[in-house]
């Protein structure tokens, strides 16, 4: 198997990013982004897709957690994009619904190098923490644009938004570990055209 890693660095007037991506992982992370519920989210994603992620990321916090966690998710975005390489022998397509207690997410999910994004569902409370709710959905549309996704994303039910949020996040996860696993039966880019 190809090494599928990626390390990216992003630095704007607003953040100052480093993250390093394993997709074939064990789930270890180390996330420090300033923004607590975010740095949960990202080692919940991490141990729920089995990838070994690292992200650090100095950003305007005393604005807001729109910039980092915009940021973050363009990052890891471009970490998978990176990782993923010419995607020969990928499964390309999941489909994963997650409860956490009375909240249920789903996310389906193609890798298609085409960059789509929808998203459905809201949250039940404005913020967990110092995490606005609503960027957990703009978090996931950065990722999608920018790992080149079709992502469909749901909160399809709940009270809270602590457990709404961290559904989402473990359904993409995973989403993402099985769209990403290699299949043993394929040696190609799993498309007619050849090229994703």
């Amino acid at each position: 198997m190809s090494d599928r890693t990626a390390a990216v660095s992003r630095e704007t007037a607003e953040t100052d990013i480093d993250l390093t991506l394993a997709i074939d992982g064990d789930g270890d992370s180390e996330a420090d982004t300033g923004v607590g519920f975010l740095d949960h989210m990202l080692t919940s994603f991490a141990k729920h897709g089995l990838f070994d992620l690292t992200v650090r990321c100095d950003g305007d916090t005393h604005i807001d957690d729109h910039h980092t966690v915009e940021d973050v998710g363009i990052a890891l975005g471009e970490a998978f994009a990176e990782a993923l390489g010419d995607k020969r022998g990928i499964r390309r397509y999941a489909d994963r619904r997650v409860p956490l207690d009375e909240a249920v997410a789903g996310v389906v999910v193609d890798v298609s190098g085409r960059p789509y994004f929808d998203f459905s569902g809201g949250f039940s409370q404005a913020a967990v923490g110092e995490l606005t709710s609503d960027m957990a959905r703009h978090f996931a549309y950065s990722l999608a644009m920018n790992a080149g996704l079709t992502l469909h994303a749901e909160v399809e039910t709940g009270v809270n938004a602590h457990h709404e949020v961290e559904a989402l996040f473990k359904a993409l996860a995973r989403a993402l570990d099985d769209a990403t696993r290699l299949d043993e039966r394929r040696s190609d880019t799993p498309s007619t055209k050849g090229d994703l």
